[in-house]
């Protein structure tokens, strides 16, 4: 009988001893945070197993010798106060020596404090954006596997649907702190090797952190069901020596400059219809074709084709608004920050004329910039990556210039003015973090109703907005948004939300602020 009992909790016991170099079982990840969760899952397990043993072990040895055969009578008795009070103590104190380790891990993983460098994390259907606060840069990530291995056309390659056109590329041996916001639907930005998991909820921010130990490329999904191309949603992380990250946020700097400049010389260029409708195509599959579908027929009920739209066969400027500025209350985002002038402008002409619907007409970069200075945000004015997963030292990464694309002028404006423009500035650069109505997020980001910035001093609110906060989630936009802009969301904050000071800030008050 001893025999059998032995075998039994050596079979027993092997699962959780040899557990570590399982397929099947949580990985070690490269942080000290994931050491800590696979330690705290592997105790837990052994725990688990020992009770097992143990209550399996008494129910088996019963079940052999005492059992009726044998002449085996149950005993009589009834309420014993012993075992009330040991099957009640036991468990008890089985779970506090479970839970010590628990909150232990669980409060470590929610202490984002003292962080070396800040990214914000914003979900949106179907890509991620990421801004590096403490540098004045952002980017989108965007699936790179080709639709042709999608489609099945062509094998599947290594990192099928896990590979994006840029990857976030972080430091190692430095603390960083993610803040979680969607655009649209409930996101959640998960890499297992960073036991990093958090939801990214619309208008609310969520708070992670991770400190990685060893370089490489760590590969991870949207863990929550965002929508019709929720598995079309990874994440990759590159992580780079601290030294090499240095140089690439010094590259990335430079290629945003590079960038602007080339955006800039663009909207003198006039392409043809056939560069536009290669461009657009190209365009069109990477960032359309998901929802309008390539064929341009649209999923019916779900998204609206636009082959005979009356967006793609009317008039242009309605065509373009709806590309820079999305449609409110539906899946059509704007991609007035997403894509530059020259891609809005191939991307509508290919719309308009493919699929048959052959209007004929062609859009350059300079309409698309002329559409933003008549009353709608300008495209941004950085160039995107291409289709093709890209080499991060290769990547033109930033996504952040500045909203006005019109020169610079002393000309004021007037309050309505200020307050239409500061209004569309706030909710493209300041809403995610103090939210719509301004009133922020306790404990997280302050509220601009009735706060010391934005009822004090025009010095000291104009301080902030254009030099940020050190130690703070407050980045600078002086190097970000124009005078005007500046100038306009400073005159908004002010008078939005009853604050109703009747200040109003121009473009000069900006411009000589400090000197």
């Amino acid at each position: 009988m001893k025999q059998w009992l032995y075998c039994f909790a050596a079979a027993f016991m092997a699962p959780p001893i040899l557990a570590a170099d399982m397929p099947l079982n949580m990985t070690q990840g490269v942080t000290e945070i994931s050491g800590r969760v696979y330690g705290l899952h592997m105790t837990i397990l052994y725990i688990c197993c020992a009770i097992g043993v143990v209550v399996f072990g008494a129910m088996i040895y019963a079940m052999i010798n005492h059992r009726k055969s044998k002449g085996a009578v149950a005993a009589q008795f009834h309420e014993s106060t012993k075992v009330e009070i040991a099957w009640t103590l036991v468990p008890f104190l089985i779970l506090i020596a479970m839970a010590i380790p628990a909150t232990k891990t669980l409060i470590a993983m929610e202490d984002p404090s003292n962080a070396d460098l800040t990214i914000k994390v914003t979900g949106s259907q179907w890509k991620w954006h990421y801004d590096y606060f403490d540098h004045d840069f952002g980017f989108y990530s965007i699936l790179a596997t080709p639709r042709s291995q999608i489609e099945g056309a062509e094998a599947k390659g290594d990192h099928y649907l896990l590979e994006v056109d840029k990857h976030l590329v972080l430091p190692t041996n430095r603390k960083v702190r993610f803040l979680m916001t969607s655009d649209d639907v409930i996101h959640s930005w998960w890499v297992p090797a960073f036991a990093v998991k958090k939801d990214a909820n619309p208008g609310f921010i969520n708070e992670a952190w991770t400190r990685i130990d060893k370089p490489g490329i760590y590969r991870g999904q949207c863990a929550e069901l965002c929508g019709k191309d929720h598995g079309f949603m990874p994440i990759v992380v590159e992580v780079l020596p601290e030294a090499e990250f240095d140089a690439w946020v010094e590259n990335q700097k430079q290629l945003a400059s590079n960038a602007a400049a080339q955006a800039a010389a663009a909207l003198n260029q006039t392409l043809s219809m056939e560069e536009l409708m290669a461009q657009g195509e190209k365009v069109y599959m990477a960032s359309c074709a998901a929802c309008h579908q390539p064929n341009g027929m649209g999923l019916p009920g779900v998204f609206p084709a636009l082959k005979d739209s009356a967006i793609a066969m009317g008039p242009v400027d309605k065509h373009l608004d709806i590309v820079l500025n999305g449609k409110a209350g539906t899946a059509m985002q704007a991609f007035n920050k997403q894509l530059s002038a020259t891609e809005i402008a191939a991307v509508v002409t290919y719309e308009r004329n493919a699929w048959g619907n052959s209007t004929g007409d062609t859009v350059q970069a300079s309409d698309v910039n002329a559409h933003g200075s008549n009353g709608a945000p300008a495209a941004q004015t950085e160039m995107q990556g291409t289709d093709q997963a890209t080499p991060v030292s290769e990547a033109v990464t930033s996504t952040e210039a500045p909203l006005a694309a019109e020169p610079a002028t002393d000309e004021p404006m007037s309050m309505d003015a200020l307050m239409a423009r500061g209004e569309q500035v706030y909710m493209a650069s300041c809403a995610a973090c103090h939210q719509a109505n301004g009133a922020g997020l306790p404990g997280a980001f302050p509220a601009l109703t009735g706060s010391p910035i934005a009822t004090g001093p025009i010095a000291n609110h104009l301080d902030i907005v254009i030099h940020g906060k050190a130690g703070t989630a407050m980045q600078a936009f002086g190097s970000m948004l124009s005078a005007r802009d500046i100038a306009a969301v400073v005159t908004y904050e002010r008078n939005a939300w009853d604050n109703n000071t009747g200040d109003s800030v121009q473009a000069t008050d900006v411009n000589n602020h400090g000197k």
